[in-house]
C-alpha cells in the first residue's frame, strides 16, 4: 500500500535519511491541515497577530494540533497567548531574569534540563520529593519560580530544541520529562500546589504540545487513585504520553533515555561534575558534564 504524499515539503535542515515526520508536522500534512495552516497564517496576518520571528510554520502547526486543526479556536489560543506573554513580561524575563538562588533551590525542589532521550529530545527532571517548602520560601519566591519557568520554557524553544534538532538531524520538538515522587508529602503538595498547577496552565496554555514522554516514578500507593480522578480530563493523546510507575522504573527509563546520559541516581551512569542537577549538559551546552 502507498503511502500518501504529504500536503507539506520536508522542513529544512533534516540530514537524517530515516527521519519520518509524526501526523501534524511539516513533512507529514493533509491536504486539509496544509489549508488549516495556510488559513491560519493569513487570519493572524490580516488581524495584526503575526510575529514572524515567532510564528514559523512548526510553531503554527503546534498550536493547531492543541485545537485539533480548529483555525478559529487556535487563533484564539495564539491570541490569548500574545496577551499574556504582554501581561508576564515574557520578553523582559528572557532579556534580564537572572535566577540568582538558583544552587540554593536546587537544594530544595530540583528542576533541570540534563542531555537528551534516544529520540534526542531534551530530558527534564523535577524532583517533587525533595520539595522542602519552608527552606524554598525562605530564599525564593512562588512569583520567581514562575518567572525562572517561563524563562526555561524561551529557552527550551530558542536554544535546547535547535540545539537538538541539530545534532540528530530532524525537528526535535518535545521534551521528556521524569517527575520523581519519592518521599513526596502530601502536605508538602497542597502548600505548592498553586504554583504547581499555575505552571502546568502555562505548559499547556502557552507552550502547547511540547511534551513527549512523561514518566512519574516512585509514585505512592495512593497516586493510583488520584490519577484516576485526572486521566478523563485529558485527552487520549496527552494520556498515552504518561507512564505512571512505582520504584520498578530503571528498565523503563534506559528503554528510553541512554544510560550515559541518566543521572547515577535514577538507574544510569552519569555523573556530572558539580553534579547533573546544576550541570546544563546537552547538545546546547556541549562543554559541560563531559566527564561522567
Amino acid at each position: 500500500m502507498a503511502t500518501q504524499a504529504s500536503a507539506s515539503p520536508m522542513p529544512e535542515g533534516v540530514t537524517n535519511p530515516n527521519y519520518k515526520p509524526p501526523p501534524g508536522r511539516l513533512g507529514n500534512l493533509t491536504v486539509p491541515q496544509q489549508h488549516a495552516l495556510q488559513e491560519l497564517k493569513k487570519k493572524l496576518e490580516e488581524e495584526g497577530l503575526f510575529v514572524p520571528e515567532r510564528m514559523d510554520d512548526a510553531t503554527l502547526l503546534r498550536f493547531l494540533r492543541a485545537r485539533k486543526f480548529d483555525v478559529e479556536k487556535a487563533k484564539q489560543m495564539i491570541a490569548a497567548c500574545e496577551q499574556w506573554r504582554k501581561d508576564f513580561g515574557v520578553e523582559e524575563i528572557w532579556n534580564n531574569f537572572d535566577f540568582k538562588e538558583k544552587a540554593a533551590v536546587d537544594k530544595y525542589y530540583p528542576q533541570y534540563y540534563h542531555k537528551t532521550d534516544k529520540d534526542g529530545r531534551p530530558l527534564y527532571i523535577e524532583r517533587l520529593g525533595l520539595l522542602d517548602i519552608k527552606a524554598l520560601y525562605a530564599i525564593t519566591t512562588p512569583e520567581r519560580q514562575l518567572q525562572r519557568l517561563v524563562y526555561e520554557y524561551e529557552k527550551f524553544l530558542r536554544e535546547r530544541l535547535p540545539a537538538c534538532s541539530r545534532a540528530v538531524g530532524y525537528p526535535v520538538e518535545t521534551s521528556c520529562t521524569i517527575l520523581d515522587l519519592q518521599n513526596v508529602s502530601l502536605t508538602n503538595f497542597y502548600r505548592v500546589k498553586d504554583y504547581v498547577m499555575a505552571a502546568a496552565s502555562i505548559g499547556q496554555d502557552r507552550y502547547p504540545e511540547t511534551m513527549g514522554k512523561f514518566y512519574v516514578i516512585n509514585a505512592p500507593w495512593g497516586f493510583s487513585a488520584v490519577w484516576g480522578l485526572i486521566k478523563p480530563w485529558l485527552d487520549e493523546a496527552t494520556v498515552a504520553k504518561i507512564d505512571i510507575i512505582g520504584s520498578s522504573y530503571k528498565d523503563k527509563l534506559l528503554a528510553q533515555i541512554p544510560a550515559e546520559n541518566l543521572p547515577k541516581e535514577f538507574g544510569g551512569l552519569c555523573q556530572c561534575p558539580g553534579g547533573c542537577s546544576l550541570s546544563d549538559a546537552g547538545p546546547w551546552n556541549p562543554s559541560a558534564g563531559e566527564k561522567h
